[in-house]
């Protein structure tokens, strides 16, 4: 882990690239290859590069039966995401893989460049039957390599043409890239697209979230998409106590005067290796309340730092909860938001399995 006398992390969420110990691997150093040795910010450590992997999978949807999320499918372009955003649960995925949930997961990415061939071939076999597909489940899907890559937009190309349903959640203004396919998909009653909005303070959203947009910028997309026809929805995601909570009436107003009739809210959650990196992070940024966020955090958690069960980790607990999920319920109403007429269905009665060997309709 990091030692109490290192300079921040700058333009990082994690603070150390520690590798978790459940796998029985040995901790981590940061290693020199990928770190600019010759550039030093004001006296701090050299910054961290970040560098991306192809990769090729054989098949690209991940299933899932939790009782806690609506989606039972899900796609990622992308392993690993540069946002950095400290709280992430995706954190530990990469511990899977013998790389840290710390730093590696912010800077040793992977990109699936097969991966709208195999939705494709996924769409087209017999006996698949379409459901809404989340996308950024995991990871942002329009994180910076996707201005590269272009991976999201050629997945989205995909269900537009099969008319297939689509989920995305992001923290990212490049959403408006692809504006033009989500229109049309909206056209067919196909899309739905998230934006996490944590906090109005962009000194506090560069810590959280260093590499993602600020918070003018996503409720600019918020504003364009619904502007646009797009069904949208803000997700006050994560609320942090005595950290974030803060913004949650201020939110909910500056997305509705956006034209976003949608809201959601999840409390922090610290899943393995997230905890000790949360830990880290605020004994870096908030020392000072520290041990008031993490008492907070774990009276709604029955005393743990997480709550990893079905049914009951996505429903914190206890007076702060009540207070927060109170709080959020007026502030929904007072500015229209979530009423019964804004509820959306994605369509899925017009799925036509679409064209392989490469070829796609003409729309």
């Amino acid at each position: 882990m990091r030692h109490p006398d290192s300079p921040p992390t700058r333009g990082r969420g994690a603070q150390s690239g520690a590798v978790p110990q459940r796998f029985g691997l040995a901790e981590r150093e940061v290693d020199a290859d990928w770190l600019d040795e010759r550039e030093v910010v004001d006296g701090g450590a050299p910054p961290v590069r970040t560098t991306v992997t192809e990769e090729h999978p054989k098949s690209i949807l991940s299933f899932n039966q939790s009782p806690d999320i609506p989606f039972d499918r899900s796609v990622n372009a992308y392993r690993g995401c540069e946002h950095g955003c400290i709280y992430c649960y995706a954190r530990p995925s990469h511990a899977f893989h013998d790389l840290s949930p710390g730093l590696d997961f912010e800077t040793k990415l992977f990109a699936k460049p097969d991966a709208a061939r195999l939705l494709r071939e996924t769409f087209a076999k017999p006996g698949y039957k379409p459901a809404p597909l989340a996308m950024g489940s995991n990871t942002d899907p329009y994180q910076p390599i996707e201005g590269r890559y272009g991976i999201t937009r050629e997945l989205l190309e995909v269900c537009l043409d099969a008319r297939h349903p689509v989920t995305i959640t992001t923290k990212s203004d490049r959403v408006l890239r692809d504006l033009d396919l989500l229109v049309e998909l909206a056209k067919l009653g196909l899309v739905a697209v998230a934006v996490s909005v944590t906090s109005l303070d962009p000194r506090l959203s560069g810590l959280l979230e260093p590499r993602a947009a600020s918070p003018a910028k996503r409720l600019h997309a918020l504003g364009k998409l619904a502007e646009a026809g797009v069904p949208t929805h803000v997700s006050v995601s994560p609320v942090i106590p005595a950290i974030t909570d803060e913004f949650i009436e201020r939110i909910l107003g500056e997305a509705a005067q956006r034209g976003v009739r949608s809201a959601s809210w999840i409390m922090l959650r610290l899943p393995h290796e997230v905890a000790p990196l949360f830990r880290e992070w605020l004994g870096v940024h908030y020392p000072d309340r520290a041990d008031k966020v993490m008492h907070i955090v774990q009276s709604v958690r029955s005393g743990r730092d997480n709550d990893s069960s079905f049914f009951s980790r996505m429903k914190p607990e206890g007076t702060w909860a009540d207070l927060i999920r109170t709080r959020f319920r007026i502030a929904a109403a007072r500015h229209g938001l979530n009423t019964a007429e804004h509820r959306l269905k994605l369509d899925s009665s017009q799925f036509r399995p679409p064209e392989t060997g490469g070829q796609m309709r003409l729309f």
